[in-house]
């Protein structure tokens, strides 16, 4: 989360600096996320299956815990996808 937050400033210096930059952070940030979620799934899966019987209600709890970095990464990338139609020079 700390490096997502990073990459939303990042964005947001990039939108005043460097505007081609802007759609490529974004992505970043989007991958991120969903990298992060895949290794956090990963290392949940592995302490499962060495804990044995978990009641479902702490799987599913950690499971919206572990979602969150993928939904920050896209907003992201919709903050970036916005910017970015906001600086392209009009028609």
């Amino acid at each position: 989360m700390t490096f997502l937050t990073l990459n939303l400033l990042a964005l947001l210096l990039a939108a005043w600096k460097a505007p081609a930059w802007v759609k490529e952070i974004g992505i970043i940030a989007f991958v991120f996320g969903v990298i992060s979620f895949l290794i956090g799934f990963y290392v949940a899966a592995d302490a499962l299956s060495k804990a044995g019987d978990i009641p479902q209600k702490v799987i599913w709890a950690g499971f919206q815990i572990a979602i969150i970095t993928p939904i920050y990464g896209l907003i992201i990338y919709f903050v970036s996808l916005i910017i970015r139609i906001v600086q392209k020079p009009r028609i």
